[in-house]
């Protein structure tokens, strides 16, 4: 499946979820039990924004959302944390302004089509000191005086919720990212129904033997398909050779493995099925636009490394 495919599916399963009634019921359900906002977003962590009202959002962040400025650093904090979320699962983090956010994905097999987001409370009493800070951190002469005094009654009125509670919360909102990835997944699987029964039945033989030898013989037989065949078939549907389409799916594997505590890029990269540790390289460049080293050095520095999940 090409990338411009893969972006189109996305967004027409994304929309299909945003309008179907079990969201819209969890939705209100979720709110009212535990006084939180709630919002399904985009895939894409570029395209995140926070310029629309939401029932139970933060006067803190309401308001500071009226300027620019903050609006951007609230933006920065909020595409971050979705850029690591996507590959760490349910993730948490705390943003310049001391605010609890968490994003959780909504998966169509290992495709990302949107994320669940909640946030926007303390976990501990609003100080004083936490205001003037965030304050300094956004540039006080961005403000007028009478802006700085509704941000800061807005600030020390911001709903504090445990730490304890606040977690039972978002153990309820990802059982529910759970109940939609499968949603997503059924939507995924008829829209892809114009994909021939043959290409369906290769690509599922080679997610289950990503970690052995994968070759053109075997894979055509599996396709009940002459080489040639299926070589022109593979392509038309992926985008992709088979030597391609089998990197790519063992670099997306890989990528999961990397950020798993001590694990080393040598094992992983004959884990998922690589017979050297410089082609696993070249592969990883070739997808990721870096070194599996680089990558961990990435997801390490996004704020969201001071996550809380």
């Amino acid at each position: 499946m090409s990338g411009e495919r893969i972006h189109h599916l996305s967004e027409a399963i994304y929309q299909r979820l945003l309008e179907s009634k079990s969201f819209s019921e969890y939705e209100i359900a979720f709110r009212s039990a535990t006084g939180l906002p709630m919002r399904l977003v985009e895939a894409d962590p570029n395209s995140w924004s926070l310029t629309e009202h939401r029932a139970n959002q933060s006067p803190f962040c309401e308001q500071l959302n009226l300027c620019q400025t903050a609006c951007k650093a609230c933006v920065k904090v909020n595409r971050d944390l979705m850029h690591k979320s996507a590959i760490k699962g349910p993730t948490s983090c705390d943003c310049f302004a001391g605010l609890s956010a968490t994003s959780i994905p909504v998966y169509a097999g290992t495709m990302v089509v949107g994320y669940l987001k909640t946030g926007q409370v303390f976990q501990k009493t609003p100080t004083e000191e936490g205001f003037e800070a965030a304050i300094h951190e956004l540039d006080q002469k961005n403000f007028t005086d009478q802006q700085i005094e509704v941000l800061h009654k807005a600030y020390l009125e911001t709903t504090v919720v445990s730490p304890e509670r606040y977690q039972s919360m978002i153990t309820l909102l990802d059982h529910f990212a759970r109940e939609l990835s499968a949603k997503a997944e059924k939507l995924a699987i008829a829209a892809n129904e114009e994909e021939p029964v043959s290409i369906s039945k290769a690509r599922a033989y080679i997610h289950s033997e990503l970690d052995e030898s994968i070759s053109l013989p075997q894979a055509a037989r599996v396709a009940g398909m002459s080489e040639s065949h299926f070589c022109r078939q593979f392509k038309l549907a992926t985008g992709m050779t088979l030597t391609e389409y089998v990197n790519y799916a063992r670099i997306l594997w890989a990528k999961k493995e990397l950020l798993k505590p001590n694990a080393r890029i040598s094992e992983v990269a004959f884990m998922v099925g690589f017979q050297s540790l410089s082609q696993f390289n070249r592969c990883f460049a070739k997808f990721h636009g870096g070194s599996p080293s680089q990558y961990r050095d990435e997801v390490a520095s996004l704020p969201a490394s001071r996550a809380a999940s």
